[in-house]
Formats: C-alpha cells, structure tokens, sequence
C-alpha cells in the first residue's frame, strides 16, 4: 500500500519504528550476487534466483553467490514482509538512512508484492561482512531503550 503521510520527522521516525515492529524479517543465508548477461541472452528464472532486473544494455539477476569474479560485489540480504493496510510510506529512505549513519554504508532495496502476505515486501542487500550489524541494529531499532530519536 502506497500512503501519503504528512508528520514530522519525529512522527516519521516513531510510525516507523512501529512498522518495523510490526514487519516480517527474514535474514536469507548465504552470500548474494549480481550476475550479468547481455540483453539479447536473459538469465534462466530457476527457484535459486531471487530477483531480475534490465537497463537497456544487460540482464542482472540476483542469485546466490557462484563464486564468479573476485572484483563482483557479494552482499547479505533480509528480507521485511509487511501486515495488511500497514503505513509503511518512507520506510526505505527512513532505514537506509539509519544504517548509512550508523554503519556508513549504503544498501540495495528489491521490492515486490504478494497480496496474500499484505503486499509489498523488500529485499535489502548490504555487503555480506556487515550483515550481521545491521540486523543487530534492526533489531535495536524497535526496542524503545535503544532507539535512537531522528
């Protein structure tokens, strides 16, 4: 569900926490990569890929790590499922920010839909040596002695 809230960012920051709270996550095992192909060769949709997405050059195809490349980027990923009817207007730019302040680093969102499960759900991507410190902090983010006002 798209919103459209106008608070301020302290409102922001508190309805976001409570969206957190209420959200779904799943940390995905394993280390994730992009793989590229070229535009005239899209990448085969097996139950190992996660996520496929073009710009007007080549095919990337998020999957589980092959161990390609050494210079290819690998990154741990959670996942956040959301409840039905669930304001989550801002919560990307809201949790990105948190973890770029805290950890200097900047993360990927993949977002897809499923109405059975209430709707839009991400996936975030970090660079896998610092997955477990952002799901830490996901976690602090929802406890009231350990959140951090905006």
């Amino acid at each position: 569900m798209v919103s459209i809230s106008r608070e301020t960012a302290e409102e922001t920051h508190e309805r976001l926490r409570g969206v957190l709270a209420q959200a779904e996550l799943d940390v995905l095992g394993g280390v994730w990569s992009f793989v590229e192909s070229p535009l005239d060769q899209p990448p085969s949709l097996g139950a190992e890929t996660l996520a496929v997405v073009r710009d007007d050059e080549t095919w990337s195809a998020l999957r589980p790590d092959d161990g390609g490349p050494e210079d290819r980027e690998r990154f741990g990923l959670v996942s956040f499922h959301f409840p039905p009817g669930l304001d989550n207007s801002g919560f990307v730019g809201w949790l990105a920010g948190e973890l770029k302040a805290r950890l200097g680093t900047g993360v990927f969102v993949v977002c897809g839909s499923n109405r059975g499960r209430g709707g839009i759900y991400d996936y975030w991507g970090c660079p896998v040596e610092l997955l477990d410190e952002v799901v830490a902090i996901v976690r602090a983010l929802v406890e009231p002695s350990t959140a951090v006002q905006a």
